[in-house]
């Protein structure tokens, strides 16, 4: 399962930077302080633009811990709570959006 949350994050961060809107929020702040190697503000933008698009506020701060902390991703995966249920379903969709607008 870890691997799988890492795969995703790497997806997102490999596949996005052409033509992304400029953003600024939790998630483009912990994209760039990641320090991965493709990580540069066009694509921790169009991250966060994706993320704008659909996570809720309180979604956002959730992910960019993810960040930081990928075990809290697992954590969550793991939980089997209606409330992280949800919220696992709207972080695929934030996948899944930000791999088709961030190419």
């Amino acid at each position: 399962m870890r691997n799988f949350l890492i795969t995703s994050a790497v997806l997102v961060l490999a596949s996005c930077g052409g033509g992304a809107p400029r953003a600024s929020g939790d998630i483009s702040r912990a994209c760039l302080a990641a320090d991965r190697s493709a990580a540069n503000s066009r694509l921790c933008s169009c991250v966060q633009a994706a993320a704008d698009q659909t996570l809720r506020p309180a979604d956002r701060s959730r992910v960019a811990g993810f960040f930081e902390d990928p075990e809290r991703a697992h954590a969550m995966r793991i939980s089997d709570t209606p409330s992280a249920e949800a919220f696992w379903d709207r972080f695929q969709n934030f996948i899944e959006t930000a791999e088709a607008i961030c190419r």
